[in-house]
């Protein structure tokens, strides 16, 4: 089981990919396309060019997990557009939203981390 947790690195490829590609496929593309290692823990996700399935890939320090989705209709709303980066980086709640084919820039949540103000330290 993957537990997602917020300290998670999450990247999404914003170009599709093949998806007869399986975790070797995938591996290699994120060490050369995005010169990244996949055995660092980082949740990388994938889609397809129609946009209706998508893969994640993560290494658990055991094996790599290769987790599909693919909707029974229609095609995932939210994509990242394509700018200058290759990879897009997403908060743990943004990818829940994404997996559900919700807009993870319409998350309308809290942050996840917040300065503690001066005043309240000295007691």
């Amino acid at each position: 089981m993957i537990q997602l947790t917020p300290q998670m690195r999450i990247l999404v490829a914003v170009e599709p990919v093949d998806f007869r590609k399986g975790i070797d496929g995938l591996c290699g593309i994120c060490r050369r396309f995005f010169q990244l290692d996949p055995m660092q823990g980082t949740i990388f996700v994938f889609c397809n060019r129609r946009r209706t399935g998508l893969k994640l890939l993560v290494y658990d320090g055991q094996g790599f997990w290769l987790c599909q989705k693919r909707l029974s209709q229609g095609s995932f709303r939210w994509w990242p557009s394509k700018n200058d980066s290759r990879l897009h980086s997403l908060a743990v709640h943004e990818l829940q939203m994404l997996l559900w084919n919700g807009n993870p820039e319409l998350a309308n949540v809290s942050p996840s981390w917040r300065k503690v103000e001066s005043s309240l330290l000295a007691v």
